[in-house]
Formats: C-alpha cells, structure tokens, sequence
C-alpha cells in the first residue's frame, strides 16, 4: 500500500499502545494489568511486558497490589518534581561540611544514575563532579542502594529490557552476582562502590526512596589512595544522620 507523505499511519504498534498507557496511567493515576489489556484489547501477557518496560525507562512505577503508577520520568515532563534539586541542597551541603569530600546527589532512571547536584571536594587529590554524567546503576553506590529497595522482579526486568537493547550503552550485567550485591546492600543499610564503576574510586551511598517524585540517593566519594577502613565508620555515620534529617523535613 502507498501511503502519502505525513499521512498518519496504523494505531496498532507498540509504541502507540504505550503512549496510550501512559495517557491511561496519567488520568487515571494508576492501572492494573487487567485494566490496560482491555484498554489496549491485548492479552494480559502483552499489556504486562509494555508497562514493565515503561517501569523500565522510569514512566512508570509498579506499586501495590500489581498496581502501575506514574513514574519520575513522566512526573518530570508534566512539570512536577522540578525542586527536588532545591529540597535536596541543604542536606547535600551538610553532607559536605561533615565529611569535606565529594558528595553527589542521585537519581535512579531505569538501569542509570544521574547526577542533577554535587559539591566537589577541594583537596588536590579529589573525585570530581559528575553532575550531567550518566552511570550504570549496579557498578555505583548510589545506583545499588536505590535497585536495593526495589523487588526483584522489578529489578531484573528493568535489567531484561535494557540488556535486549544494541547500542553502546547496554548493560551487560551477571544478574545472579547483582542480587547478591543487592542483598549484601539491604543487610548493611547502604551501597559501596571500590573501584567498580571506574579506577581509583571509593564511594559510600544511602538510599533516600523516592521525593518529588523521584527515586534519589545521596553518596560521599574520594579518590582510593587516600581511602583507610576509618573513612568507612564515619561515611555511614553521616549517611545515616543526613538520611534522617531528609526524613524528618518531609514528615515521615
């Protein structure tokens, strides 16, 4: 069949079935599975793998009782969770004066980190900012506290949908030595990246779940040649103390 140039093509696809779930998920506010294979008069099945792959790329969040909620990545393009960068400032400079070591904020996007903030060291040997720089999540400390307070299935299908992608980018993870990791994570109460992510870095992180929206984390690292078992104790100590200052400033 020839179609005329700009001429809109059939509603069927993939892409179309997701646009039409995030609408439905942003009306409605929430959707089962069941719910979305009747909007989309898909099996079941179907409807499930495009709202995990919506989970995926952060559209969405799995909640409740198999229920799917807005997810920050959609809270961010209607507008909303646009302050978690100011909210988060105070804490991340008391993290700063505590420690005088590079602190950053992260926020959790699917199977990346990102960095919208960051107070950079001032010793000559320090670790930079990476404010603008995209990491992958299981090879940080801030990206293993947040994946830790996810279910694993969650996990694991963020991870299935990324890893199917061919581009420069793709993860390629041992899902099996990531549970692990995450499971260590949850025992201890915060994530720890030696050297994982790139040469020459020792960082701490804690999760802080999700405000404004988003699923952010706060972490302290320094270059490895100045790194002793001391830093660690202390590390955690303000971690956890700035941890309960951000939740008593949202009431919980």
């Amino acid at each position: 069949m020839i179609r005329n140039e700009g001429s809109p093509g059939p509603k069927t696809g993939p892409v179309h079935r997701a646009l039409v779930l995030i609408k439905l998920i942003s009306e409605q506010g929430s959707v089962s599975v069941t719910e979305a294979a009747n909007t989309l008069d898909v099996h079941p099945a179907t409807a499930q793998r495009l709202l995990m792959t919506l989970v995926g790329d952060d559209f969405a969040r799995q909640g409740d009782k198999r229920r799917y909620y807005v997810g920050p990545a959609l809270s961010r393009i209607s507008g909303q969770g646009v302050s978690l960068r100011e909210h988060m400032r105070p804490h991340l400079e008391y993290l700063y004066n505590a420690t005088e070591e590079t602190v950053h904020l992260g926020t959790l996007i699917g199977t990346e980190v990102h960095h919208p903030d960051c107070i950079e060291a001032t010793q000559l040997l320090r670790f930079g900012s990476r404010v603008g720089v995209r990491v992958p999540a299981h090879a940080t400390s801030e990206g293993k506290s947040m994946l830790a307070e996810l279910p694993w299935a969650e996990v694991e299908s963020r991870y299935r949908v990324a890893m199917s992608g061919r581009t420069e980018r793709t993860p390629q993870v041992d899902l099996s030595s990531l549970r692990e990791q995450l499971a260590l994570t949850r025992d201890q109460g915060y994530a720890t990246n030696f050297e994982e992510s790139e040469p020459g870095i020792a960082a701490f992180a804690i999760s802080l779940g999700r405000i404004e929206g988003e699923h952010c984390s706060l972490s302290i690292a320094m270059p490895i040649a100045r790194y002793t078992e001391d830093h660690r104790e202390s590390f955690v100590r303000h971690l956890l103390a700035v941890r309960g200052k951000v939740m008593e400033s949202l009431g919980s």
